[in-house]
């Protein structure tokens, strides 16, 4: 028998700096995102004033980034299973840049709305690529917290847009609100150069002294990186792949629909009618000029501070009682800015009310759906059919994302601000009962054991256990 080299285990310091800034750059495919839905906010009306744009044409300017994502979401499973996860995000950011040039440089609502297309195509293969790459790096006990980064980078991604879409307000140069955000893209694409390949891409590319070699230096010892090796192995030996899966196992369709309703979930509780709307909204509340636009950045700064404060939690208190707090709380919130709408917001009071009750919507849903159903819908797909259920499920996130888009402004003219909103108030007291009966409870649990517990016929909800 030949004497095996002595491996030294790592220390567990370096190990997890080392899969922080892994992780940190990986996430940063949400800043494109975020980036994205903090520029049209603030540019919309300029765009609008400059292309004489009716509220249609605003609509599908918004929502032709969805469009695109959607589209987007489609294809990055198959630049994902092909290339690589690294691959598809570099990819993705490459054409993110592309297209807020191409904004910048648009001549006619037609022009924009293809240059926001292209946009949301980066986008949907970022949506899709990040949180799949992060659950395949991440050990059971940081997964939430590494997942949920991507979410945090949206919220940085929407408060610096924000920002800088409120700077620009100051003369009107909506050009300048896209063309900058080119900058953010050329750095992520240099970033995610530097990057690893998935351990869990390489074992089913059957590159598994690769992927034992990523896994060792993201473990903290050799034993834990053999042992997962290992399990990822006996995964893909034991399980059909894909679109054959989907047709043959009635657990892994479970799992589908699953994923597609958290993400829908996540987009109907409301929170992208105040993103992309947010200088309206307050200008129903009775706020002009800069004051809208300073009052959305306050907006978003809140919405950094809660993902930073659910990334801190997701695997402490685990994923269903966070989602609980945060569906009551949007439900409460939404309900209050209804009967607010309704009574009147004449006074100075009432206005600043309007406020408060938008901050803590925002918080609620930064600390609960916006970060955890990614974080869920990575979770609970098994390995062989990861691809195929995480398209699917992002593809649902834009399709629903696009709807709520397209139709809020012509929802607000044809209902009324107190109506709208308490529609969306009831729609999150829905969602907290589809929690309670659907939502399985992952924290702390390996990948493998969902995927034993989804195949073995266990109830949704308990699959985690």
């Amino acid at each position: 028998m030949q004497n095996q080299p002595i491996v030294q285990p790592q220390t567990d310091s370096s190990t997890q700096i080392r899969t922080i800034i892994i992780g940190i750059l990986a996430a940063t495919g949400g800043l494109m995102s975020g980036l994205d839905i903090g520029v049209i906010s603030g540019a919309l009306d300029f765009v609008a004033e400059t292309f004489h744009a009716s509220t249609f044409a605003q609509e599908w300017i918004v929502s032709a980034m969805m469009a695109g994502a959607a589209i987007g979401a489609i294809l990055a499973g198959w630049l994902a299973r092909l290339g690589g996860r690294k691959w598809a995000l570099v990819i993705g950011g490459v054409l993110f840049i592309i297209g807020s040039i191409a904004c910048a440089l648009s001549w006619s609502v037609a022009s924009m709305i293809c240059g926001r297309g292209l946009m949301g195509l980066a986008i949907g293969i970022a949506a899709f690529t990040s949180p799949l790459y992060l659950s395949e790096i991440a050990s059971e006990n940081t997964r939430g917290a590494m997942i949920s980064t991507y979410q945090l980078m949206i919220t940085v991604g929407i408060f610096l847009a924000f920002i800088s879409d409120t700077l620009f307000s100051y003369h009107g140069q909506w050009r300048w609100m896209f063309g900058v955000i080119a900058i953010p893209g050329v750095l992520f694409v240099i970033g995610v150069l530097f990057l690893p390949y998935s351990p869990r891409w390489l074992m089913m590319k059957g590159r598994r002294e690769e992927a034992l070699a990523v896994l060792t230096d993201l473990r903290p010892t050799p034993h834990e990186a053999h042992a997962e090796i290992r399990a990822i192995d006996e995964q893909l030996q034991q399980r059909q792949g894909g679109i054959a899966l989907l047709w043959q196992n009635a657990n892994f369709r479970r799992s589908i629909l699953l994923g597609m309703l958290l993400q829908a979930m996540q987009q109907f509780a409301g929170i992208n009618v105040v993103m992309y709307y947010a200088p309206k909204i307050f200008a129903l509340a009775g706020f002009v000029g800069t004051a809208q636009m300073w009052c959305t950045a306050i907006i978003g700064f809140v919405n950094v501070l809660a993902t930073v404060a659910a990334i801190g939690l997701v695997d402490r208190w685990g994923r269903k009682p966070i989602l609980y707090a945060g569906f009551i709380t949007m439900t409460i919130a939404m309900g209050a800015l209804a009967l607010l709408n309704y009574n009147g917001l004449d006074g100075q009071a009432a206005k600043l009310l309007c406020v408060f009750l938008i901050m803590i919507f925002i918080a609620a849903h930064a600390m609960s759906a916006g970060p955890l159903m990614w974080v869920l819908c990575s979770e609970i797909q098994p390995i062989k059919g990861r691809d195929l259920g995480i398209t699917l499920s992002t593809l649902t996130n834009w399709v629903s994302n696009m709807i709520v888009g397209v139709s809020f402004l012509s929802l607000l003219n044809a209902l009324g601000a107190p109506l709208t909103f308490g529609l969306i108030a009831a729609l999150n007291a829905v969602f907290f009962v589809f929690t309670r009966l659907l939502v399985p409870e992952t924290r702390g649990v390996s990948l493998e054991e969902i995927e034993q517990n989804l195949m073995a016929g266990k109830k949704l909800r308990d699959i985690g256990r």
